[in-house]
């Protein structure tokens, strides 16, 4: 078939920008020092190992000749997008990254960012929760952004401080119970 007839994204648009009229929110980066490790690890792996291993295969797909149904360059084509996307990503995020590093906190027994946080919800249920950087969320592991509604009501309150925080169900009442910093 006749490529003018074919569209296929071409991943050249940036994944960063959000849709034609909404204001981009300006929110530092903040990121605690391993999640910074960990971002930079995966943007070494593709820069270093993904990115070369997915050349070599699109040259050697583009070898073989007639690429339009070379399934392993189409591939391999869309793959090489999706890293160059990838490390796009990463790249920007890294260059706007402002490493916290919690177990510098001064005040620890008030929370900030870093900190990992035993509460009362209601004095019903204990939860525990540490307050990271948006890119380092993991709600399956106690692992909050400190711009989630959650840690925003956390934020700057000290041990044995009840919060309010508000919820679709109502207001909750949290009562911190600890506050733990790394290495403390």
């Amino acid at each position: 078939m006749n490529k003018a007839f074919v569209r296929e994204d071409d991943g050249d648009e940036d994944d960063e920008l959000p849709p034609e009229g909404e204001a981009v929110p300006v929110v530092k980066n903040y990121i605690t020092p391993e999640g910074f490790a960990r971002m930079k690890a995966e943007l070494l792996q593709q820069i270093d190992v993904d990115r070369p291993e997915a050349v070599r295969i699109v040259s050697w797909a583009a070898s073989n000749g007639d690429r339009s149904e070379n399934g392993d360059y189409i591939y391999g084509k869309r793959r090489l997008r999706e890293i160059d996307r990838r490390i796009r990503f990463l790249t920007g995020r890294l260059d706007k990254a402002e490493v916290v590093d919690a177990s510098r906190q001064e005040s620890r027994d008030q929370v900030f960012f870093g900190a990992t946080v035993k509460y009362l919800r209601n004095g019903e249920r204990e939860e525990t929760v540490t307050i990271v950087g948006v890119d380092e969320v993991d709600p399956l592991n106690g692992r909050i952004s400190w711009i989630s509604p959650v840690a925003k009501a956390l934020i700057k309150a000290r041990e044995g401080d009840a919060v309010s925080l508000r919820t679709p169900a109502g207001v909750d009442e949290l009562e911190i119970l600890e506050v733990r910093y790394p290495g403390g």
